[in-house]
């Protein structure tokens, strides 16, 4: 059973920026790895994404402003995420995808105005 421990979170005016962190209790080398966050009343929605390659991608509401990246040799994975908005407001969920898919515990993001 793999474990997922994000930090980071926090409260942060509007255009701050925040940078989370996911570490896993394995080796991540071997897994894509993502971000998802949910806002109260919605559903989890897809943030971004990081292949083993370290190709990237994002969700439309996100792209330009977070980064995603990993540190295979740390087993962590990180989201920078810069020129807040407050609709970035949310639960913020790693993800570890493979057979099993697990996820993390969730960090609290708010971002104010």
């Amino acid at each position: 059973q793999v474990q997922l421990v994000e930090s980071g979170g926090g409260l942060v005016q509007v255009g701050g920026s925040l940078r989370l962190s996911c570490v896993a209790s394995g080796s991540i080398r071997l897994n894509a790895m993502g971000w998802y966050r949910q806002a109260p009343g919605k559903q989890r929605e897809w943030v971004a994404t990081i292949s083993t390659a370290s190709g990237t991608t994002y969700a439309d509401s996100v792209k330009g402003r977070f980064t995603i990246s990993r540190d295979n040799a740390k087993n962590t994975v990180y989201l920078q995420m810069n020129t807040l908005k407050s609709e970035d407001t949310a639960v913020y969920y790693c993800r570890q995808f493979g057979p099993d898919g697990y996820w993390g515990q969730g960090t609290q993001v708010t971002v104010s105005s």
